[in-house]
């Protein structure tokens, strides 16, 4: 049995002066992974390689076990893809862009998505062009999820959406991880919904990924380090990630060991690691 739903190994895709570099990456079953780093690093390129929508120069990616591909379409229906725009044409109603699916999806699970539609409480026959952005939101999920999806693969699908519908979509993303077959690869600039459901992070900056960690050990391994600029300057800085200095001394990103213990030391953010990774002084 597969312990990864998806692998990427050495993918390299270059447009202009931007390179995705050397990106290797996994997506075990049963886990879900949250993919940040800021806009222009490369998390839609990945995303869309993996799914085959741009040509990679180089590199290998396998969905199930098989190269891309050699895959089956069953195979790669099996992964359901909400992107942070609406693709889904306006002039239709839930109720009509269920059938639609059903044409195009040969494992389409009517039943399944007008459960969702229900538990979604959206209006089956307004058209979707009267839908709210939280609801064409859910809609896109409802149908990502109603083709014996095994992956959920989401790029910014919680942006713009109150913080009530955004827990309502963490909480089913969470139910959908309890079959162990089944994996999300979630990108996302709200890192606090990441914190909330990912079991791992991949921070990617430039083009490169920076790290693949647990959440949990990389929230408890880091920390922000507050002291004066004299204090800093005595510091290891072998231990530093990043630094910035301000009015009323510096703060840093820190690997925490027992030499840090004297000093203010916060917990550490996502959001704290992308900006001390990506603008820290190194």
């Amino acid at each position: 049995m597969i312990e990864n739903n998806i692998v990427v190994q050495n993918l390299k895709k270059t447009y202009g002066d931007f390179c995705l570099n050397n990106i290797n990456m996994k997506v075990p079953r049963g886990c879900i992974i949250g993919f940040i780093g800021e806009n222009g690093a490369g998390k839609t390129t990945t995303i869309k390689s993996i799914l085959g929508l741009v040509e990679k120069e180089s590199g290998e990616i396998e969905i199930f076990g098989k190269k891309l591909k050699e895959s089956s379409r069953e195979e790669r229906e099996k992964i359901g893809v909400v992107f942070d725009e609406n693709h889904i044409p306006e002039n239709l109603n839930a109720l009509e862009c269920g059938k639609v699916m059903g044409k195009i999806y040969q494992n389409w699970e009517k039943n399944l998505y007008r459960d969702y539609l229900e538990r979604f409480s959206l209006p089956l026959k307004k058209e979707i062009k009267e839908y709210s952005r939280g609801m064409k939101m859910k809609l896109n999920i409802a149908i990502a999820l109603s083709h014996k999806t095994k992956v959920l693969i989401l790029d910014e699908a919680t942006s713009g959406l109150d913080p009530i519908v955004r827990e309502e979509v963490l909480d089913l993303f969470q139910e959908f991880i309890q079959e162990e077959e089944h994996s999300i690869l979630m990108s996302s600039h709200i890192t606090s919904d990441l914190e909330k459901i990912a079991d791992y992070i991949i921070y990617i900056h430039k083009g490169q990924i920076q790290f693949c960690m647990q959440k949990d050990e990389l929230l408890y391994n880091y920390g922000i380090l507050k002291c004066s600029k004299e204090e800093f300057i005595k510091i290891d800085k072998k231990n530093v990630i990043g630094s910035r200095e301000n009015a009323y001394g510096v703060e840093a990103l820190v690997i925490k060991n027992n030499e840090l213990d004297k000093y203010m030391i916060d917990k550490v953010t996502l959001e704290n690691l992308m900006l001390f990774y990506g603008k820290g002084e190194r």
